[in-house]
């Protein structure tokens, strides 16, 4: 369930992916400031509403020999919850939805990790939002492996994961008086991730 495959690369992209470097393994920590993990939502039935999560911190062990020795950690604070309207985002931190003063993060931790293609890897895990943990399973798909100026391995990965988010208790909502309701139950979550190895 959530399952959704990356997308694959557009070889007439300028921003197209390029594995510079072979060997990407070892341990890595999430660069918060050129990452983005980002959700999206219909709402009314009409509009689609985007936001993102910008407080987290993350790490990861990449086995370029052996994929299934690698794992990742993602740990998001809710209260950080930002889709450019302050009254919305009151409400997604209470206790209708993300309840924030209970449960402060919502948390990913890899169980397994398989490559299916050469540059796509389908990572599963358990999610943890408020009291609630399921197992997912996202494909992410490596964009890129570079040295950067200060001698760190970097790497890109993105994906995105379809969930519903009834199956975490996140149950709130509203009916239209023409049909349907105020939120959609099917959330996007979108990670577009740099992680750095120090040199």
């Amino acid at each position: 369930m959530g399952k959704h495959r990356a997308p694959e690369a557009d070889p007439t992209d300028f921003d197209a992916a390029t594995s510079a470097l072979v060997d990407v393994s070892g341990d890595y920590e999430v660069d918060t400031a050129h990452t983005r993990i980002g959700i999206r939502a219909r709402h009314a039935m009409v509009t689609t509403v985007r936001g993102s999560f910008p407080d987290f911190a993350g790490t990861a062990h990449l086995d370029v020999a052996d994929p299934g020795a690698s794992s990742v950690t993602l740990r998001i604070r809710t209260a950080s919850i930002d889709t450019g309207q302050a009254d919305r985002d009151a409400h997604l931190r209470s206790a209708d939805f993300l309840d924030v003063a209970r449960y402060p993060e919502i948390v990913f931790a890899s169980t397994s990790v398989e490559q299916v293609e050469v540059d796509v890897y389908t990572v599963t895990g358990d999610l943890t939002i408020r009291d609630v943990t399921r197992p997912v399973s996202v494909d992410f798909l490596l964009t890129g492996s570079a040295r950067d100026p200060f001698g760190n391995l970097r790497v890109g990965f993105e994906g995105a994961l379809a969930i519903k988010r009834s199956d975490w208790g996140l149950t709130w909502n509203t009916p239209l008086d023409t049909g349907g309701v105020l939120v959609s139950d099917r959330i996007q979550i979108e990670f577009d991730v740099s992680a750095v190895r120090p040199a």
